[in-house]
């Protein structure tokens, strides 16, 4: 895990299983009415199922290689009764994770660690961003925030509560001001004060890609002056709660830059974890953080297994 350590402790899965609570209830009561009735998985289970992944917001063409798989255990093991079904979805979701799990490599130890923190306005991005600062801090990493937004005062305004609120500095300037000028200045700060955690924002607007994508470029492009291996990571900020238009989302910024992570917010509501196993397989990109509730803590980092049993329990 480079300089993060992956702390899952008593409290930590209980806050997710809580925080889980509405989407996997909705989620298990609707797999419960697909196999009702049934004692083994057939065509009409199957389409049922189909039917409960993608109003779960899993995704058309995820949804259609679970059911691809299951197909292929059914057909290997020739008779596979309903009470096994819940087990090998488990087993078939963790392994579809697993397939983008995020790989070290000799950058993850190198200070500053320097993420970029993409996503449109509205999902909660300066929100994330000081609960990933609350998570880094709690684990005894020194974090520096760069108010590279400035196209929009509020965003820096929000950015300047939380730095107050945790207690970490922040880097900024004026409104209209260069977004690269920002970032430059922000790691150039990280670098003089061995600063562990560089938290770069920057702005959401997708109206004009082109802009979008030459402006992240040219930040990137920037702070690589100070420290070569900069950005370790860019993080696009995704509201689960949004659906379907959390994978337009991830469309849109995946032409626009290279995404490395992701981070998936507000899961605390009803129906819509599914989002995040749909989009890391889409994509490619693995899920790094979600987010299950309001407070500065409820930001966790993503373990596939935890996320999974949690998802399960009944």
């Amino acid at each position: 895990m480079g300089i993060f350590k992956k702390i899952f402790n008593k409290d930590k899965k209980e806050d997710l299983d809580e925080g889980l609570e509405k989407t996997k209830s909705s989620f298990l009561n609707k797999l419960s009415k697909a196999v009702a009735g049934k004692s083994k998985v057939d065509a009409a289970v199957l389409d049922d199922l189909e039917e409960v992944l993608i109003s779960s917001d899993v995704g058309v063409a995820t949804t259609i290689k679970i059911i691809d798989r299951i197909e292929d255990r059914v057909a290997k093991d020739k008779y596979l009764g309903t009470e096994e079904l819940n087990k090998i979805l488990r087993e078939e979701i963790a392994s579809l994770l697993a397939e983008n799990e995020h790989k070290l490599d000799d950058d993850d130890e190198k200070k500053p660690y320097v993420i970029m923190v993409v996503g449109v306005n509205g999902v909660g991005k300066t929100t994330t961003i000081g609960k990933l600062a609350t998570l880094f801090k709690n684990q005894g990493l020194s974090v520096v925030l760069g108010a590279a937004d400035t196209f929009r005062a509020a965003a820096v305004e929000q950015l300047d509560i939380w730095s107050k609120r945790v207690e970490v500095p922040i880097v900024k300037q004026k409104m209209g001001s260069d977004p690269a000028s920002v970032a430059y200045d922000t790691v150039q700060s990280a670098v003089k004060k061995n600063v562990d955690v560089v938290l770069i924002d920057t702005a959401g607007r997708l109206h004009n890609k082109v802009n979008l994508m030459n402006e992240l470029t040219k930040i990137k492009r920037v702070m690589q002056k100070v420290v070569k291996h900069a950005p370790n990571e860019v993080l696009l900020v995704l509201d689960g709660s949004t659906g379907q238009n959390a994978f337009e989302q991830a469309k849109q910024f995946t032409a626009a830059t290279e995404v490395t992570s992701l981070a998936v917010t507000k899961l605390d509501g009803t129906a819509k974890g599914g989002v995040v196993i749909g989009i890391s397989d889409q994509f490619k990109v693995p899920v790094k953080y979600i987010g299950i509730g309001e407070k500065a803590t409820d930001l966790q980092l993503f373990d596939k297994q935890v996320f999974v049993d949690s998802f399960f329990s009944q």
